[in-house]
């Protein structure tokens, strides 16, 4: 049996706040051969231009912003709980530098263009629609770019369609999801 189902994302009924403030997601993009993950815990959901959207925010310095740059993918992955540890390494270690998955535990499913884990709870794969930088000028709160960015590293936004929404084959997330 197949560790994930998919559902329509307007079936999906979690709390987005909590799920990106709180539990933190793990973003992935492939390019050529290779893939790096990075942990986030900023983002949004919701429906632009008429699709199911999630937008994503990486700053230049990170090796995973490379990945995504090259690449008309990518994924966002959740986790239960009993993976925090693992997301705190993934968030505190460069894959320039160690294998992030081996150091996090996690196994990488290759599909397509896309790669997630086969620990995940919840896996958004999508297709990337528009990319952007932030601008110091276009902040109307003065006070962010002063106290987020002291170095000026704005991060690039990413907005990306949700193609496809997996979750994990257990009957006690089934029944939280679809109820």
């Amino acid at each position: 049996m197949p560790k994930f189902f998919e559902i329509n994302p307007k079936h999906f009924d979690y709390n987005v706040f909590r799920l990106i403030g709180d539990k933190w997601g793990l973003l992935s993009a492939k390019k050529d051969d290779g893939f790096n993950m990075m942990t986030v815990s900023w983002g949004t959901f919701g429906v632009l231009w008429g699709r199911n959207i999630v937008n994503v925010f990486v700053r230049p310095q990170r090796y995973t912003y490379e990945f995504m740059e090259n690449s008309d993918t990518f994924t966002l992955c959740f986790f239960d709980e009993d993976y925090h540890k693992s997301l705190e390494t993934a968030g505190r270690l460069s894959g320039r530098d160690v294998d992030k998955v081996k150091e996090c535990g996690f196994t990488p499913i290759i599909d397509g263009n896309s790669v997630y884990y086969e620990e995940a709870s919840y896996v958004f794969l999508c297709r990337k629609l528009y990319r952007d930088a932030f601008h110091p000028e276009q902040f109307v709160d003065k006070t962010i770019p002063e106290t987020v960015y002291p170095t000026k590293d704005y991060h690039i936004s990413y907005v990306g369609e949700i193609e496809r929404l997996l979750v994990r084959r257990e009957e006690e997330k089934i029944d939280k999801i679809l109820l």
